[in-house]
């Protein structure tokens, strides 16, 4: 387990939440209870890497989702996990997979930490194969299409003017789409900085908007008719809660603006059903989440006979969560963007490797190295290790 600050943390630090019975602070009818807005873990970000080294001395690095609970992820390797891999080839990543996830499955574990800890060891025994083959991943995978991968990155900013700004700045540096959210929380739904920011990037790129469950389809629907009459809107995001299956489509089909979710499911099956109903546009499954590169690839290929495009989404974490998730982007042929941003440039990015990986304002580039292409210094990992 690693955390920055590597400080100890109490468990009201690592799980911050809005104080119980918050409302979400709009007008009228929209004030009312906030069943949105997540659990935070302030001033830390923590994960789980996972190190798995086989009897010829191969090593291959993996990471877990693990922001707030890195201990359950430790636990379930531990306990669940590794029983049933060690021992095992290691070049047998898919049926490993398979066997990691039926351990569980009729017990009705598919999802959650479960997942995540799956991803972890998946992404290892990637790396290792990608070792032993002298590949990097995304050869391994069946080749590149492209060998850079457009990014977007989170804007910002305490006024209107500092909003202006950041987008400005991002333009600048050659970002082609900016995120930012809209009701992510309690309190505004500020539609004039989104046109703001429209402003600045109509003609140069777009606006990506992600509002983390807060609407319901009805107010989505009259909010989303005024994003329509902004353009340049790449899509809006998790719009309505991820339990609101049923609705996703009648949104998707009242709107213009292409409708994105994904990053709140765990597998190939949840997905299924979201295609099947036409449901959304885009998807952002999150690889250390959804159960590794291996069900992740299913998915991306899932998403293309349904003609969805798909987009990486890459929360907070280190470099395997980043260069799996570049390898997989570069390998699929519906893959429009990834979330970027200067992931590798804090305490838990480049400073930690032997070499650095490749990413640029605007690009993600994977690396030519093989398996995951990623090498620890174990000494500057070290000072962020808590456990």
């Amino acid at each position: 387990m690693i955390r920055t600050p590597s400080r100890p943390a109490t468990t009201g630090e690592l799980m911050v939440m809005p104080p119980l019975g918050s409302m979400t602070g709009g007008p009228g009818l929209y004030n009312r209870i906030d069943h949105a807005t997540p659990s935070r873990s302030g001033p830390f970000q923590q994960a789980v890497l996972v190190k798995i080294t086989t009897s010829d001395g191969i090593t291959g690095w993996g990471e877990c989702h693990a922001p707030a609970a890195p201990r359950v992820h430790k636990t379930v390797i531990e306990d669940m996990l590794a029983p049933v891999v060690v021992g095992q080839d290691a070049r047998d990543v898919e049926p490993l997979w398979d066997r990691m996830y039926s351990t569980q499955r009729v017990r009705g574990y598919s999802s959650g930490f479960y997942t995540e800890a799956i991803a972890g060891v998946d992404l290892a025994l990637w790396d290792i194969l990608g070792k032993h083959a002298g590949l990097p991943l995304s050869r391994l995978l069946g080749g590149r299409y492209r060998d850079r991968i457009p990014t977007y990155t989170g804007v910002g900013g305490a006024s209107m003017e500092a909003l202006k700004e950041n987008a400005q700045r991002a333009m600048e540096q050659g970002y082609g789409a900016v995120k930012m959210g809209l009701s992510k929380g309690p309190g505004t739904r500020d539609l004039a900085r989104v046109a703001a920011v429209v402003d600045v990037v109509k003609g140069r790129g777009q606006l990506l908007l992600d509002s983390l469950g807060a609407y319901k389809l009805h107010e989505a629907t009259v909010i989303g008719r005024e994003l329509d009459r902004m353009g340049s809107i790449g899509w809006w995001e998790d719009v309505l809660m991820p339990e609101d299956t049923s609705n996703y489509p009648k949104l998707a089909d009242a709107l213009d603006v292409p409708i994105v979710a994904g990053e709140m499911l765990s597998n190939r099956f949840q997905f299924r059903d979201l295609f099947s109903q036409k449901a959304v546009d885009i998807v952002n499954p999150d690889v250390c989440r959804a159960g590794g590169i291996t069900e992740c690839r299913k998915i991306a290929i899932l998403a293309d006979a349904a003609a969805v495009l798909w987009s990486p989404h890459v929360s907070t974490g280190t470099a395997p969560y980043v260069s799996a998730s570049v390898h997989l982007a570069a390998s699929t042929p519906n893959c429009v963007i990834i979330e970027g941003g200067d992931k590798l440039a804090g305490p838990m990015g480049n400073v930690l490797l032997q070499q650095p990986l490749a990413f640029q304002p605007g690009f993600a580039i994977p690396s030519d190295r093989p398996g995951l292409g990623v090498e620890f210094n174990e000494k500057e990992l070290a000072k962020i290790t808590v456990g």
